[in-house]
């Protein structure tokens, strides 16, 4: 199966729309939630757990591969699919946000980022086109490019230089990913470039169309969800999206609490990824239809209701809160493995029923009440 998106329906009332972006490792419904499979691992779940859950495709992060077992040999045991045993889509970013992170060892300059593992402490230089080229060994089905990620708020000037560096690496990574293809065929994969920009309107603007020049299968918005407010994700994202082109698939990057997907998905977004239903099931935070639930208050020590009376999840049809809260006071591995089971169960239901929304054209009815039901608060 070669790639290929469409578009199926238009909401009328916004940018939204449903379709498919088909890839050499199946068909992705979109809009799209990605669990996030950092060292190849979606933690507290296998990859049966995930085919069960729905999922069509995950994220896996290049920066930790490369360190950790290192590219070279997931390409020498058949790549990254086989690998971690997973058939279906896989998504990689190049490193760049991981890099960007380590503050104290690294350093940026047009070349690429100097920097020191934070495993061993040994140095490493990635480049525009390392990037590309270690997710070409991991044989990802989409691979993003290396961009300059830089904090926000930020200083115009330093936004600015972000965004003339991204673009040049862009183009290097263009460059180097298509004569690649040229010396070795299709290459099953497709790259997306990335619009930086920071909180400047005018800028994320420039970003796109400079990056738009470049001619990617798809783009991702980056940079955001660090901090800044809601509405100014939502601002900045909406000034990218109305000038991709709509056969281009656009993905916000590290998104984003359950009440907020549809809103993204509004402003013409059709994949997300972020760790917040993983990470949250971790520190016993559950998403429900009604609102978090923080599994170990006391209130909870005798409830024998479902963690969601509302949620078809295996976990909800066969446990109890009681039973959940116990075992996060005894410290119990299994409290993890069935909190995640549930919360990435409820993102990726959101996303089918923001897709459903979209079919019947009430989608903002959908928003307006995810927001209703997560504005009072943990319970």
């Amino acid at each position: 199966m070669s790639f290929s998106f469409e578009i199926e329906k238009k909401d009328t009332s916004s940018a939204a729309r449903r379709g498919t972006l088909s890839t050499p490792h199946g068909v992705i419904e979109t809009p799209a939630f990605m669990p996030v499979g950092t060292a190849a691992t979606v933690k507290a779940l296998t990859q049966e757990a995930l085919e069960e859950l729905g999922a069509s495709i995950i994220l896996a992060n290049t920066y930790h591969l490369y360190l950790r077992p290192g590219h070279e040999l997931i390409r020498k045991l058949g790549g990254l699919h086989r690998f971690m045993s997973w058939p279906r889509a896989i998504l990689t970013d190049s490193g760049g946000y991981q890099v960007f992170s380590l503050s104290e060892l690294r350093k940026v300059t047009d070349d690429g980022v100097r920097f020191r593992s934070h495993l061993d402490g040994s140095e490493h230089l990635l480049t525009p086109e390392k990037a590309a080229e270690i997710q070409l060994a991991l044989g990802s089905d989409v691979a993003m490019v290396l961009d300059e990620c830089i904090e926000t708020p930020a200083p115009r000037e330093l936004a600015e230089a972000a965004v003339k560096r991204t673009t040049e690496w862009a183009r290097r990574a263009r460059n180097h990913f298509l004569q690649y293809a040229r010396q070795n065929g299709e290459l099953g994969q497709w790259q997306f470039g990335i619009v930086q920009g920071a909180t400047f309107a005018d800028l994320r603007r420039e970003s796109a169309r400079q990056l738009l020049e470049l001619d990617f299968p798809g783009y991702a918005v980056g940079g955001l969800a660090v901090g800044e407010p809601h509405s100014v994700t939502c601002e900045m994202a909406g000034e990218v999206t109305f000038l991709i082109p709509e056969d281009r698939p656009l993905y916000l990057m590290g998104v984003g609490r359950p009440e907020q997907l549809a809103d993204y998905v509004a402003l013409g977004i059709d994949m997300m990824d972020c760790v917040l239903p993983t990470r949250a099931a971790r520190h016993a935070c559950l998403y429900t239809s009604e609102g978090r639930v923080l599994i170990k208050n006391a209130r909870y020590a005798q409830d024998e209701r479902a963690i969601d009376p509302q949620c078809s999840c295996s976990v909800c049809r066969r446990y109890t809160r009681a039973y959940l809260r116990h075992l996060f006071a005894a410290g119990e591995i299994t409290a993890a493995i069935l909190a995640t089971h549930h919360n990435v169960h409820f993102y990726l239901d959101i996303m089918r029923q923001i897709r459903e929304a979209i079919g019947f054209g009430n989608l903002a009815k959908f928003s307006s009440a995810m927001h209703a039901r997560y504005a009072e608060g943990p319970a």
